[in-house]
């Protein structure tokens, strides 16, 4: 749900529900990167409230497109350390590390 002015586009707030600090603060982080952005912060309104109220501030862009185009970066960024622990698994099975290892 979003929370904000129809006159300025550039400020609103985001309620997500059936999430936490893991998304929260994971999108925290990217949408700091964003050279858009000039604030950003989330709170959690209660802690047995399965909700985040996520705020972003723009330089002028739509909050809304700022917020998508940080998700859509948030999900690259996983598929990165994903396919990066796969194939360091694969790698260490490869290697035959368990045998070295000498676990049972």
């Amino acid at each position: 749900m979003e929370h904000g002015s129809y006159q300025d586009q550039s400020k609103a707030t985001f309620s997500l529900t059936d999430e936490d600090h893991t998304l929260a603060n994971s999108l925290r982080f990217t949408l700091n990167q964003d050279p858009r952005v000039t604030f950003c912060g989330y709170s959690i309104p209660h802690p047995s409230d399965a909700r985040v109220n996520i705020r972003v501030q723009t330089t002028g862009d739509s909050a809304s497109e700022v917020l998508k185009d940080s998700c859509q970066d948030l999900m690259l960024m996983c598929q990165h350390v994903r396919s990066t622990f796969d194939q360091a698994v694969v790698d260490f099975k490869n290697q035959k590390g368990l045998e070295a290892m000498d676990i049972k």
